[in-house]
């Protein structure tokens, strides 16, 4: 079907950016060029081989996932369906590409295994904690309450993309860790038809994937789904000013991705703006400031509290004499000597007389580095 602008039956020449591929996921990915890829998300079928139906205390039926997608006759088979899928993915990344896979029990144990076996890097692995779970109504086993995803580099070596920063801000300052609490999605943002059914049995929350394209993209960067469904990825890279590109077998989910796509509003470049990584700024050496003249040899720089004093060198080095001796070297050498320490930010610990203020040495350095912008 190719008779919407978001949908492509198969890859043009190049990159299909911005459409939904329709068909098998492995096939399509195979039509895509190698190594252009940023950032692949995957939430592939989780191969629950439910028996039966579950029902609540009241009687009524649980609306669970029996889709045939879902179902594989054995675990050699689903084995080599992942295996399949992850080659692909692993071929089509670029080397400082990465992969996100989103998976419960019953599989995201053999995709760990998987990935490992094709040569990935495993990063991190996140636990994606539910507020709002649903119940386990026999009540013999625990609330099943997270799913787990595996973060991982095409390679050991790969650079890949990690905004550190952004993710200390989105979670007031303070390092964000792999225990992510979000709810399910629910509410008007679960995707429902005019029957009232969901129209995809684990549509997964958009607050998700804004923390994932977040943390491991860049504005501009292509985000591949090879499992589409609903465009849950589609729409959060809209949003995000990534470019995307979804893969979907079935119509039915890809023409409610494509409605959902479309009505969605990009953010302005200004609210894109990640919190830059301070690993990426150059670097100064403390030398550039006494070379400068923004600080003078001979100068006494000391802590915040006043407690360790040195005097700066014309090479940029400094030195403090203390009850122990005297110690020379670099700002962050003779910072953690003075306070017995295995390692010390010079640059925040030592401070100069600025108008009557104890003033960070940083702001030289700040100073700088807006010179060389």
């Amino acid at each position: 079907m190719a008779t919407h602008p978001l949908f492509s039956s198969k890859p043009d020449a190049g990159l299909p950016v911005g459409q939904i591929v329709l068909g098998d996921c492995i096939e399509s990915m195979r039509a895509l060029p190698a190594g252009s890829i940023d950032l692949i998300f995957a939430d592939p079928p989780y191969n629950l081989q439910l028996r039966g139906s579950l029902f609540r205390p009241d009687n009524s039926e649980v609306d669970g996932v029996d889709e045939d997608w879902d179902k594989f006759a054995d675990l050699a088979l689903y084995d080599g369906f992942t295996r399949a899928w992850m080659a692909e993915a692993r071929r089509l990344l670029k080397d400082d590409g990465a992969l996100w896979v989103i998976g419960s029990y019953h599989n995201v144990f053999r995709m760990g295994a998987a990935l490992q076996d094709l040569d990935f890097w495993l990063l991190n692995d996140v636990v994606w904690l539910k507020t709002n779970p649903m119940p386990n109504f026999r009540g013999r086993r625990f609330t099943n309450a997270h799913e787990t995803l595996i973060w991982a580099a095409k390679s050991a070596n790969s650079r890949y993309t990690f905004n550190y920063h952004a993710m200390k801000g989105l979670n007031e300052d303070i390092q964000m860790r792999s225990d992510w609490m979000i709810p399910l999605c629910t509410g008007g943002e679960r995707l429902r038809g005019d029957d009232g059914a969901k129209s995809h049995p684990t549509q997964k929350p958009e607050a998700l994937l804004h923390r994932v394209m977040l943390a491991t993209t860049n504005p501009g960067d292509i985000v591949l789904d090879p499992f589409f469904g609903t465009g849950t990825t589609g729409a959060v890279a809209k949003r995000l000013g990534r470019r995307w590109i979804g893969l979907e077998r079935d119509e039915a989910y890809a023409k409610v991705a494509a409605a959902r796509i479309r009505a969605v509003e990009p953010l302005g470049r200004d609210a894109l703006a990640a919190t830059p990584s301070k690993r990426n700024e150059p670097r100064v050496p403390f030398g550039w400031v006494v070379e400068r003249g923004l600080l003078s040899p001979g100068t006494r720089i000391f802590d915040s509290g006043r407690r360790y004093n040195a005097e700066i060198y014309a090479d940029g080095t400094i030195e403090s004499r203390t009850l122990l001796g005297a110690c020379r070297g670099s700002i962050h050498k003779v910072g953690a000597a003075v306070q017995d320490a295995p390692a010390c930010n010079g640059w925040l610990f030592w401070h100069f007389e600025a108008e009557g203020r104890a003033t960070p040495i940083d702001i030289l350095r700040q100073q700088i580095r807006a010179e060389m912008a």
